[in-house]
């Protein structure tokens, strides 16, 4: 699984924002009865690192739509992912300054829903057959307690990044299992000393959580409408068991990766100086572009069982329509055009962003081969964190990770540590 031809752009993992206090839902225009079919459609979309290329397919996918829409016109804004917060809560305040369709992280969706500000548009999805192409898992990214926000637009999602030059020197076997990738790091280490056997940070929440779902172990469940922790269930501390296993001497040891976050971990790998990391499809560019491309190959994470895929968090950007729109039908039909197979596809050969829809997603397997193991991960089963408004505060205070560091750093046995960690939860749940 070696990757030749350079990847641009990275998935927006949706990273957790706390919202302020949840600000006045906007007028919903179903309760209003404004869906004007004229006028000016207002499209937010983040504004990203290298954004010609998006621009390009956004500017196609404006063109064809007031093409079909004589008395139309949609403008476009590039927002800035670090101030979306402050932007999304603006226009949930105020309607006249809000957008009619705008992309949103995926694990900011609960609370967006909470303060009002986007609509359901689970009617309209059902008539429209490209959505019986997301599998239901991705699908559940835009939903919250039965509603439907919006369509998934693109994906990040985790692999097994490993060094291929050091595991046929060492006469390592690419790993089946979970123990199996714990085991090989635990080899590298002993054997190269200089080299982290698996870089990965107690830090890094999504290089974690696969090791406590292919346990069968999990964040939370929710029972009679509210969530309830289960980082303290039996499967769930066995993942955290073998994940302190990596964050160990003999693998990664804790002075170097206890504080590691997702970025560094990978990094680490780049940079030549680990055998192996979690990585996403969002990294592959920057793999490609360093010393280590050629010696290195990427496979699906394992699960515990030998022909197992560890299941992956579902990160990534959907798309939605505003509550308070008084264009719903056109957010509607521009949400879809930008979210369906011509203009996903487009968006995949500009910026390497991992489609939702299962066709394009083998299409751009088929294509490239360094996608492939990204793909056969979502096909696989993704997961996903907490669908709740509360999931930004236990983002923001750390909470897995802290769990983690302190069984890393002796600090507590997994027991307690679990414990602890469900004891916060649980009381951020309730006081959603």
């Amino acid at each position: 699984m070696r990757y030749r031809r350079p990847i641009r752009a990275g998935a927006l993992l949706g990273l957790a924002v706390l919202l302020a206090a949840c600000a006045p839902a906007q007028t919903d225009s179903a309760e209003s009865g404004a869906d004007s079919m004229e006028g000016t459609l207002r499209v937010w979309l983040f504004s990203e690192v290298d954004q010609e290329p998006k621009e390009k397919v956004v500017d196609e996918a404006v063109a064809e739509f007031e093409a079909a829409h004589e008395d139309v016109t949609v403008e476009v804004q590039y927002i800035p992912v670090d101030s979306r917060a402050e932007r999304f809560q603006g226009a949930f305040n105020d309607p006249s300054s809000a957008p009619d369709v705008a992309e949103y992280g995926n694990t900011d969706l609960a609370g967006y829903v909470e303060a009002g500000g986007f609509a359901d548009i689970s009617d309209e999805l059902a008539e429209w057959k490209p959505y019986d192409r997301i599998s239901d898992d991705v699908a559940a990214t835009a939903r919250v307690d039965g509603g439907t926000y919006g369509v998934p637009w693109f994906l990040g999602v985790r692999a097994l990044f490993y060094r291929t030059d050091v595991f046929a020197d060492l006469g390592i076997d690419t790993p089946q299992t979970l123990d199996e990738v714990v085991e090989a790091g635990r080899t590298v280490r002993e054997e190269k000393p200089d080299m982290l056997g698996l870089s990965s940070g107690g830090a890094y929440t999504y290089g974690f959580l696969p090791f406590v779902w292919a346990h069968g172990g999990d964040i939370a469940e929710k029972k009679q409408g509210s969530y309830t922790a289960a980082v303290d269930s039996p499967e769930s501390k066995a993942g955290l068991e073998l994940y302190s296993q990596v964050l160990s001497e003999d693998v990664c040891p804790p002075q170097t990766c206890a504080q590691m976050t997702g970025n560094e971990s990978v990094q680490n790998f780049i940079a030549g100086k680990a055998a192996m990391t979690i990585g996403g499809n969002f990294n592959l560019n920057a793999v490609d572009a360093s010393e280590v491309a050629e010696d290195t190959a990427v496979i699906p994470l394992p699960g515990t069982e030998p022909g197992s895929v560890a299941p992956a968090f579902a990160g990534g950007n959907n798309l939605g329509v505003l509550a308070g729109t008084d264009h719903r039908t056109l957010s509607v039909e521009f949400t879809q055009l930008l979210a369906g197979k011509k203009y996903q596809q487009r968006m995949y050969e500009a910026m390497g962003n991992l489609p939702t829809l299962g066709d394009v997603q083998s299409d751009a397997a088929a294509a490239d081969e360094e996608i492939g193991p990204f793909v056969e991960t979502l096909e696989s089963g993704t997961r996903f964190v907490p669908v709740t408004g509360a999931w930004a505060a236990i983002d923001a205070e750390g909470v897995l990770p802290t769990m983690v560091q302190r069984v890393s750093s002796g600090d507590a046995s997994v027991d307690a540590a679990a414990a602890e960690a469900a004891d916060s939860l649980d009381e951020s749940f309730g006081g959603e």
